[in-house]
Parts: structure tokens; C-alpha cells; sequence
């Protein structure tokens, strides 16, 4: 459990365990459920559109005392990249925070990233983005071809 008191939901890590077992499964979005007590799959595909994850990520809304705002997301991608010696597959953990949410869902989604995180082993870069410039296709091939 985080220190948010937020807990992961055994879904998580069944579909995460799908994409990382090649289970067609390309990218995962998750979020914190809208009583902020559990991180739940928001949505998944199938797809190998970096695009439309990337909006989606960019879209998100999250919702506290009535009000909707930005809102933070934590996410998967099978990253797929030609390291040079050949195609390589990498799956990159990413944070998303923008800068610009409300202070609540980005406190909540700062302290409970570390909860995630343990719950999904097998990940080979962890990206911690606060605006679009962090999740650009291109950065996030750079980051997860350092290793």
C-alpha cells in the first residue's frame, strides 16, 4: 500500500502480465479510481498506435469535489524500436502528472506511483512525464533504448 492509503487492483496485474507475456496486449492505461482508493485499468488495445495512446494520456480527466480537471494516469507501453542489432521490444512505465492539474489528483498520483510500480515487474524504463514534451514518441524511444 502507498502511503496514499491507494491500493492496486489485482486487474492491473493480470493485464499487465498480458502485455508482458506478449498476450497481443500493446499498451496499458491505468488510473485511480474516481474514490481515489484503488488503481483500476482504465483502458488497453491491441493497437501499436503510439499516437492515440498518447492522447489519451494527454486527455485525461480526473475528477475531485465536483470539479474536473487534467488529471495524472500511470501507463505501459511494449515499446518496439530498432536498437541497431535488430528489432527490440522494451516496456517503458510511465508517470503521467501534468504540471498543470489540480493539486489533489497530482499529490495522489505522485504518492502512490511507487505502489504500482512494485506491483508490475518486468518493466524496463520508468518515465516520469509532466508535460507533452516528456512523452514524445521520439523521447520515450531514447529512454528506453539507454539500456
Amino acid at each position: 500500500m502507498a502511503s496514499s492509503g491507494v491500493t492496486v487492483a489485482p486487474e492491473c496485474i493480470q493485464a499487465f502480465n498480458d502485455l508482458k507475456l506478449g498476450k497481443s496486449v500493446k499498451w496499458i492505461i491505468f488510473k485511480i479510481s474516481d474514490d481515489w482508493k484503488e488503481i483500476v485499468v482504465d483502458e488497453q488495445s491491441t493497437e501499436d498506435d503510439y499516437s492515440t495512446f498518447r492522447e489519451k494520456l494527454l486527455n485525461a480527466k480526473s475528477t475531485w469535489k465536483g470539479k474536473e480537471g487534467l488529471g495524472g494516469r500511470y501507463a505501459v507501453y511494449d515499446v518496439a524500436y530498432d536498437s541497431g542489432e535488430g528489432q527490440r521490444n522494451k516496456i517503458a512505465f510511465i508517470s503521467w502528472v501534468p504540471d498543470d492539474s489540480p493539486q489533489h489528483p497530482r499529490m495522489m498520483y505522485s504518492s502512490s506511483k511507487e505502489s504500482i510500480k512494485r506491483s508490475l515487474n518486468g518493466f524496463h524504463a520508468d518515465i516520469q512525464a509532466n508535460d507533452a514534451d516528456d512523452i514524445e514518441y521520439d523521447n520515450i524511444i531514447q529512454r528506453v533504448s539507454r539500456r
